[in-house]
């Protein structure tokens, strides 16, 4: 499908769904190279995350471990301001080797946020892992080692990105046309 409606907006195909298969597949084969030995524990940040988490965990060849966290700051077309966590980590993360692995980075607040909190459990070393960076809107400066693509400043949906909760099925991303 070229274009999508989810609820009032409509939304155009940006990014093909081989497209981000093959970027998925470079991140996994950069994180497999750079943390051998390491077992890391890779924290997927719900809900937007999932398809993203599926497609990187199939490719990751090194012993590791996997766990969940739920953080929320968005409604509807956007950012709330307020980070919230509604479900935690329960692994010791004591010298552990920890990669976030995040949908989308935009400003970087919720980022920080994981970070400031998963750096008081006292981990060995974070890695961020996101599908998608949006270098003009970060607001704060992160070091996210592997990303998958840098897109423009637009609002997207699919490939577990949403709108209201609504989009999040499709293997392809779209973007909002104005």
């Amino acid at each position: 499908m070229d274009t999508i409606q989810i609820k009032d907006k409509r939304f155009s195909v940006s990014i093909k769904e081989q497209d981000i298969l093959r970027e998925v597949t470079r991140v996994a084969n950069e994180i497999n190279r750079d943390l051998a030995g390491k077992n890391p524990l890779f924290v997927s940040v719900l809900n937007g995350s999932f398809m993203f988490t599926s497609d990187l965990m199939k490719r990751i060849t090194i012993p590791c471990e996997i766990s969940f966290v739920k953080l929320a700051s968005y409604q509807g077309l956007s950012s709330t301001g307020v980070i919230k966590e509604v479900i935690g980590i329960n692994e010791d993360l004591t010298d552990r080797t920890v990669v976030i692995v995040e949908d989308i980075v935009d400003t970087g607040l919720t980022m920080q946020r994981l970070l400031e909190t998963l750096g008081t459990r006292k981990p060995k070393e974070i890695h961020i892992a996101s599908l998608l960076v949006k270098p003009e809107k970060l607001k704060v400066d992160l070091n996210i080692e592997y990303v998958a693509m840098n897109i423009p400043n637009d609002f997207i949906v699919g490939y577990g990105l949403d709108y209201d909760g609504f989009g999040r099925n499709y293997p392809d991303i779209y973007t909002l046309k104005e």
